[in-house]
């Protein structure tokens, strides 16, 4: 390829709206270029990328066995009603109409899909195992595109699905996945590592998400030095706050007066001087409709996941105030669940056995002292609510360490909750009818490239790992003169690295050596040979490994060097 006869309108300053710098460098490097919010449009040397991905993920995919399948991006609201997820997901799911009025979904993943293709097409277990996947478009109704290709409204996606007869049969099915994650990621040159996850609105009994360490990450990793333990904060357990809640001898419940509080600082403050791993916070929410109770020491945070875990339900949200008013009786800042019968109440495991504890008193103003919570919150349901904070130790001993990632890949074992809700069911060796045991394998293909970008840069732009570049080699000569000695070797290079099977972009702009330089790092070519006139009369060119050291290669000697450099 020659450089005049594609597309690649580099930038010298990064657009306003890029606020993390491999958005910049997507932007600044010709790659992508906006259409609206959350939706790119791909140039040539990004799509190039983007190819090479999909080429490494369909071969670990083949290699492990699985089937290519191509599903519609176009999806019917019903099937998503009969998983259950019509709903649950709701805040992501794009809904167009036809011409008739109908309701169609642009679909923002496939089990529904998948599960209905299986339900039709697998009816033994002779059929078994077997794993499906496709590179698909998705559509997500993101309410704050951001980050570029991080959070977009419009991505390209690896989704895999397997079926098996047994949960013992789908771990392998799993297993078999799960490391092939790995080698794609090391072959795109990402150091991933997989974490402990929430399986959010997709269900199902555990996951693994692929996380790549990066300081501008959307998602916060839970991890000990030893490797034993990494976590994503909404899955993340440890053994408890630094400072436990106290266990103090129990003492008559005792309310008091205490105008003007409004939050856990105010009380925490003169003249209380409560500390916050001294008080219970009440929050109040509305699960499927129905209002309940999550109690957590004054110093945690409530974890959102752990919370949906808790309600087992992904649909529910902070009551209102006039809502809280009308079932509790008192405003923020005063409210409590002593005494109170009216909703379901559960509290985090932080304050089993605590006592010496404040609270609200569900009255405007006062709160109560010695709260002793098995004995005056009886009807608590225990369960892990809180997010846990660096430092504490980790179940297994060590400390905890927290990091910020960008997710790649999730993988689910979804058991039987799609199956069962969709009838998907096969015939056993027994002649017995049984639900088909499922797994699901999600990799962000747009965002994997963007991961790559944001983990290998320097402060002249992008750094590709040779496998993903969209050319290996860059050859620049530093004139632009067909009958220069410079372009005739230039001209003679080039169609040797071709014929060795070289992937070759030559630079033959009419532009300064210094422009060509700067973007040649920018964009990020594995390896630029500059051909010169002073380095010519020398019989020599030079040979710059981006991000390496410069040095000069005799002429003759140039493809050798470059196929060791490319093969090494």
């Amino acid at each position: 390829m020659r450089w005049t006869k594609t597309l690649i309108p580099t930038l010298k300053e990064a657009p306003a709206e890029a606020e993390i710098i491999s958005h910049q460098l997507l932007l600044r490097a010709g790659l992508v270029r906006k259409l609206a919010g959350g939706l790119y449009t791909f140039l040539p040397m990004g799509l190039r990328v983007l190819r090479k991905i999909e080429a490494i993920v369909r071969q670990e995919m083949d290699g492990a066995g699985a089937c290519e399948v191509l599903m519609p991006a176009l999806q019917p609201p019903e099937i998503w009603r009969q998983s259950g997820r019509y709903e649950q997901a709701a805040q992501v799911l794009f809904k167009v109409r036809d011409s008739s009025q109908r309701e169609w979904l642009l679909g923002p993943t496939h089990e529904e899909v998948i599960t209905s293709l299986a339900a039709s097409e697998i009816n033994s277990y002779r059929q078994m195992p077997v794993t499906f996947y496709q590179i698909q478009t998705k559509f997500r109704d993101e309410i704050r595109p951001r980050f570029g290709l991080m959070r977009a409204r419009e991505f390209l996606m690896k989704d895999a699905y397997s079926f098996d007869i047994s949960d013992e049969a789908a771990q392998a099915s799993y297993q078999k996945m799960y490391d092939a994650y790995v080698r794609i990621f090391g072959r795109c040159g990402l150091k991933a590592f997989p974490v402990e996850a929430d399986t959010g609105v997709m269900g199902g009994k555990f996951s693994h998400e692929f996380m790549v360490p990066a300081q501008t990450g959307e998602c916060e990793v839970a991890y000990t030095e030893d490797g034993q333990y990494a976590a994503n904060l909404e899955k993340a357990a440890s053994r408890g706050p630094l400072t436990p809640a106290p266990a103090l001898a129990e003492q008559p419940l005792e309310q008091f007066p205490t105008p003007g509080v409004r939050t856990i600082e105010d009380l925490a403050a003169a003249p209380y001087h409560t500390p916050g791993h001294l008080q219970i916070k009440t929050l109040v929410y509305l699960a499927e409709g129905k209002p309940v109770l999550l109690l957590l020491r004054g110093d945690d945070s409530l974890n959102e996941a752990k919370a949906a875990a808790a309600l087992g339900t992904g649909v529910f949200r902070p009551a209102t105030a006039e809502e809280i008013a009308s079932l509790m009786g008192a405003h923020p800042g005063s409210l409590g669940a002593v005494g109170f019968d009216k909703a379901r109440v559960l509290a985090d495991e932080q304050l089993r056995g605590a006592s010496g504890m404040t609270t609200g008193a569900n009255v405007d103003g006062f709160h109560f002292r010695h709260v002793c919570v098995s004995r005056d919150i009886p009807a608590a349901v225990w369960k892990d609510l809180r997010t846990v904070r660096e430092g504490e130790e980790s179940l297994h001993g060590p400390p905890l360490k927290i990091r910020r990632a960008i997710e790649v890949g999730h993988v689910f074992k979804l058991g039987t909750k799609y199956s069962e809700a969709m009838s998907a069911t096969f015939l056993g060796v027994d002649a017995q009818r049984r639900p088909l045991v499922m797994g699901c394998y999600g990799m962000g293909i747009t965002r994997t490239l963007q991961a790559i970008i944001e983990s290998s840069h320097d402060q002249n732009g992008i750094i590709w790992p040779i496998a993903v570049a969209p050319y290996a080699v860059c050859l620049t000569p530093l004139s632009a003169s067909a009958e220069s000695e410079v372009m005739q070797v230039s001209e003679r290079l080039y169609a040797q690295l071709g014929a060795a099977g070289v992937e070759v972009i030559m630079d033959d702009r009419d532009e300064r050596p210094g422009v060509k330089f700067k973007d040649s790092e920018l964009v990020g070519f594995p390896l630029r040979i500059a051909v010169g006139e002073k380095s010519l009369n020398q019989g020599m060119v030079e040979f710059c490994p981006r991000g390496g050291t410069k040095e000069l290669v005799p002429v003759d000697a140039i493809i050798g060097r470059t196929l060791e450099f490319l093969r090494a």
